[in-house]
């Protein structure tokens, strides 16, 4: 049986900025240990309208220490008890009393990753307020304050080092649309195998499943999943439905080579709802699709929200990676495991990687995809 995804994002429909609901389905058996090597990421500025003002920012990450700076000149503070700042490990709010009413200035939920809330200080420098956190894993460099697309964008490069991402569920177009997304914010290569193919056939998918059927279509972009497998910096949006390789368990053994997010249309209206499907998937046979390291599920398609869909994908694949620093008990799924998978060559051994020289069709061996 296949194992379940082990990050899940929840997109319900109809909101101006999509939530993200995350939870970990199943712990896995092993865990490993690694290292990150950081960039160096320069300190960003960006803007937060309030009620009241426009209130700029300016947030530096240094190390183990991050200083969020706020302008407030003009705001008439008078004393230090008009200022509220709550923060627990996953969320900053800061408001500041105007005639005994509370006036937001900042609110963000999540972070971008956690911080140890107690040792939060604050403090008032001429006209800036000054928030000083530390954080929990100071090997991860903070782009921004907030988890946003624009620091998931710039901050997933650490995390990724190239590796690629593979995305599949059953539209062919919600894969483009949202690999196309993914590839303009990280600078990679969208590549879409339904267009190589047409290229390599000179016909459309639509005429070759009617010429030669679903297994002939679903053979050739596994062949092309093999030519492009070693490809680094890509985002690959595989073909929908059971037409394709990815709709079958069988042809997973190169999908394996990058990061591979599930994108789930579903019915539910909760992240406890999206689980219980994904559990009941797994129980009624519908098993490849589970083989992917993350799942996203969306109510609804709009391709408006192709971005947003795009940003639960970083998001849940950066809880994924740094997964077994937080959870001791999980798998590693790093990027230089990935890697090794590939020099090893794609044996279909995902994410029990055996030793050099370990033969997929020797008696009692078994892939990820056919457990």
């Amino acid at each position: 049986m296949a194992a379940t995804p082990a990050s899940l994002r929840f997109l319900p429909q109809n909101l101006p900025t999509f939530q993200f609901f995350s939870s970990f389905l199943k712990p896995n058996v092993l865990s490993f240990s690694h290292k990150y090597p950081l960039s160096s990421l320069r300190p960003s500025q960006c803007s937060f309208t309030s009620p009241v003002s426009t209130t700029s920012y300016e947030f530096s990450d240094g190390a183990s220490e991050m200083e969020l700076r706020l302008n407030i000149g003009g705001m008439d503070i008078s004393s230090t008890k008009d200022i509220l700042v709550d923060t627990n490990d996953t969320s900053l709010a800061i408001r500041v009393l105007r005639s005994g009413s509370p006036i937001t200035l900042i609110e963000t939920n999540p972070l971008f990753d956690k911080i140890k809330s107690s040792e939060t200080i604050w403090y008032l420098d001429d006209d800036q307020l000054v928030v000083s956190f530390k954080k929990h894993d100071p090997e991860l460099k903070w782009p921004d304050i907030m988890e946003s697309w624009e620091s998931l964008a710039a901050g997933s490069s650490q995390l990724l080092k190239g590796t690629s991402i593979y995305l599949v569920g059953d539209s062919t177009e919600i894969n483009q649309k949202v690999a196309e997304e993914l590839a303009t914010g990280l600078g990679y290569t969208p590549l879409s195998t339904k267009e190589l193919l047409e290229a390599y056939s000179n016909q459309t998918v639509d005429s070759w499943l009617l010429a030669e059927g679903s297994d002939s279509v679903a053979d050739g972009e596994g062949v092309v999943l093999e030519s492009i497998s070693s490809h680094v910096r890509a985002v690959v949006a595989t073909l929908g439905s059971k037409h394709g390789a990815a709709g079958r368990s069988d042809k997973w053994r190169h999908l394996y080579a990058g990061f591979t997010v599930w994108l789930s249309q579903t019915k539910a209206s909760d992240e406890d709802s999206a689980k219980e499907e994904t559990h009941r998937n797994i129980k009624d046979g519908i098993t490849a699709y589970t083989n992917a390291d993350v799942v996203v599920k969306l109510q609804g398609w709009d391709p408006a929200y192709a971005k947003s869909v795009a940003q639960g994908c970083l998001s849940a694949l950066k809880q994924l990676i740094l997964s077994d620093k937080k959870l001791p008990g999980l798998l590693c799924y790093d990027a230089g495991k990935k890697s090794l998978y590939i020099r090893l060559g794609c044996r279909g051994d995902w994410p029990n990687i055996q030793p050099p020289g370990w033969d997929p069709s020797s008696e009692g061996s078994v892939t990820h995809g056919t457990q």
